[in-house]
């Protein structure tokens, strides 16, 4: 009787080891098979740019260290002979020590000075001009801080994103109807096309573009919120094609998984603002958005601070 127990137990313990193999072998193949998706994702994603270091910046960002760093984020609408302009611009700091994330929209009619071109124009004219290097080096002369990596997103695209996270939620406060789309007040449940076309609409707004900043900062930090889930995890195939397709960054591999494990706290709170001070004025019959020096001296100092600087 005590063989025959012994034999049970014997048999039980292979069945179980044999089962812990089998999903020891699965769970290590499809985290190897997600390992290989975000590297290919990451290494389409991935270009360079040839850019001077920034002066504003004694040392470079050491992700190892917590450094706070910055992004500049480009929303672009690229055409058929066309080199685009960067119609949403988004600057976000990221602070690990005080785990928090700001993101500043400039609006797209921002006279500022074009830096590498020598002229005032819009500050979204600066990417059609000189592409991204141009568009860094002019927002980092406009805030007077040091911006250190981008991120450029194919707005076409953007539903994609949206689509491959499953969807984003939403607070609503303006009740609108746009491109088809109805949007009540409260919170949204949308897809990647309602998304997109809630993030658009600017005319029917009490606010103008300030009103659209708002939804197009809701939307990015929505798809930051979803992707950061674990439910996220068992989609990564959708997500990673989305992203490889419509974004490129000067992010590599290695940094995003540093970012990943240091700072991702700081993405628990984020802080959405804009500059809203301004005054809109025609300049030889084009309007332009004029920031007055001491509301641009007040976003600096607040920038500054954020980034220790």
């Amino acid at each position: 009787m005590r063989k025959k127990r012994t034999r049970k137990k014997k048999k039980w313990l292979k069945w179980t080891l044999i089962t812990l193999s089998i999903v020891v072998i699965g769970l290590a193949a499809y985290l190897f098979t997600i390992y290989q998706s975000l590297t290919s994702a990451t290494e389409k994603m991935h270009e360079p740019i040839e850019r001077e270091a920034s002066q504003k910046r004694s040392d470079s960002v050491n992700f190892n260290e917590k450094d706070p760093f910055s992004v500049l984020m480009l929303g672009v609408d690229e055409r058929e002979d066309d080199a685009g302009r960067s119609d949403t611009m988004i600057v976000m700091t990221v602070n690990p020590t005080e785990k928090t994330t700001k993101m500043l929209s400039i609006p797209r009619d921002t006279m500022t000075e074009i830096v590498g071109k020598g002229t005032e124009d819009k500050i979204n004219h600066a990417y059609a001009f000189g592409g991204i290097p141009m568009a860094m080096d002019t927002v980092e002369n406009f805030l007077d801080i040091p911006i250190d990596y981008y991120v450029q997103v194919n707005m076409e695209g953007f539903e994609d994103i949206v689509d491959s996270v499953g969807g984003v939620t939403v607070n609503n406060n303006l009740s609108f109807d746009y491109d088809g789309y109805s949007f009540p007040e409260g919170e949204l449940a949308m897809d990647g096309k309602q998304a997109l076309s809630y993030s658009r609409m600017r005319y029917d707004d009490p606010n103008g573009d300030f009103g659209r900043q708002e939804r197009q900062r809701q939307i990015i930090q929505g798809v930051i919120k979803e992707g950061a889930s674990i439910n996220s995890l068992w989609n990564y195939g959708n997500i990673f094609k989305a992203l490889g397709s419509n974004i490129k960054t000067n992010f590599s591999f290695d940094q995003m998984v540093d970012i990943q494990k240091e700072y991702r706290a700081a993405a628990s709170s984020f802080e959405q603002t804009s500059i809203e001070n301004g005054v809109g004025e025609k300049i030889d019959g084009v309007y332009y958005y004029i920031v007055p020096e001491e509301e641009l001296n007040t976003i600096q100092a607040a920038l500054k601070d954020h980034l220790d600087i």
